[in-house]
């Protein structure tokens, strides 16, 4: 016996989704004017990410909860209101410890032009 093929029905082919990389456009680093610096409990002048990034690795407990607390973050209200990253300051609204607030400032400062 001969089977005779039949044509069989196939589903048309579902178009792939090609995942595509969107590079985020690298922007100027923001810097503070003198009276909007941001003036650290212990002495230091910041007026940048880079400056904040910096003095976070270096800073001691007391130093750190004596701006972040459960009542206040003055990184983050500094970082959103005079360097307008309000990204960053929501992600320093997390970290519980100064070097996590700096860490989260390394990740941030990969989106801007560094001098």
């Amino acid at each position: 016996m001969v089977r005779k093929k039949t044509a069989t029905a196939t589903a048309p082919k579902k178009a792939v989704a090609k995942k595509i990389k969107i590079e985020h456009a690298a922007r100027p680093l923001v810097y503070a004017n003198d009276p909007e610096s941001f003036w650290v409990v212990n002495g230091k002048i910041l007026n940048s990410l880079l400056s904040l990034r910096e003095a976070l690795v270096h800073m001691d407990k007391d130093t750190y909860s004596h701006h972040v607390n459960a009542q206040r973050n003055d990184f983050a209200d500094w970082v959103a209101v005079v360097l307008s990253d309000s990204a960053c300051a929501a992600d320093l609204r997390r970290a519980k410890t100064a070097a996590s607030a700096g860490t989260v400032v390394s990740r941030h400062l990969a989106h801007y032009l560094l001098p």
